[in-house]
């Protein structure tokens, strides 16, 4: 299930997802708010399983300039600079200080960001996923890290979509993609301290 040095990769679980009522400009799934919250569960087994967590948050500046083509489809202005559900959800996910932190202004991970240079320097080979959406931002950062060799997992409940549809979809692809990535998060919670045992 996890090979060699794992990393868990929190993708975009920013404040929104705390606040029910908030309108931050992307569609949703049933469970969208509960599966992301569950992402915790996975914060939490890393830490205690001494695994390396990097939080990611997508954010674009007031004036607009670097959203380029991600206003052309579904989704509406998002992850707004100064929103109040933009920030990362740093105290609900218990992100530490010893934890890492990337900005980013595309949907995949790797575009236009340091986290290449950080993975080398971590010598990951197998990445954790969990976060939003499943579609977007999880499906394309999982097929760059795919062309990049490293192995993937997502935690299938620990992911939330633009739809149930495109969230089944997705998995379904990045499962086509690597045989036994997509797993349930009770799995891989188990996975990362039994890797922890025999690191130890």
């Amino acid at each position: 299930m996890i090979v060699g040095n794992p990393v868990l990769i929190v993708v975009d679980i920013q404040k929104s997802a705390f606040m029910r009522d908030y309108d931050n400009g992307i569609p949703h799934m049933p469970n969208f708010f509960e599966n992301q919250k569950r992402a915790r569960t996975m914060v939490d087994a890393a830490h205690d399983n001494d695994i390396p967590v990097i939080f990611f948050q997508e954010i674009h500046r007031k004036d607009m300039i670097d959203y380029g083509r991600e206003l052309d489809g579904s989704e509406d202005v998002h992850c707004l600079e100064g929103n109040p559900g933009t920030p990362v959800a740093a105290e609900e996910m218990g992100m530490r200080e010893t934890d890492y932190f990337i900005h980013k202004r595309r949907y995949s991970c790797f575009f236009g960001t340091e986290f290449e240079i950080l993975l080398r320097g971590l010598k990951a080979e197998t990445l954790i996923l969990v976060g939003c959406l499943t579609d977007v931002c999880v499906h394309y950062t999982f097929a760059d890290a795919h062309q990049s060799d490293y192995y993937c997992r997502v935690a299938k409940d620990c992911v939330a979509g633009s739809s149930q549809t495109a969230h089944d979809a997705s998995l379904n692809a990045m499962e086509y993609l690597q045989t036994g990535a997509v797993l349930p998060s009770a799995d891989l919670i188990a996975g990362m301290s039994s890797h922890k045992r025999h690191a130890a």
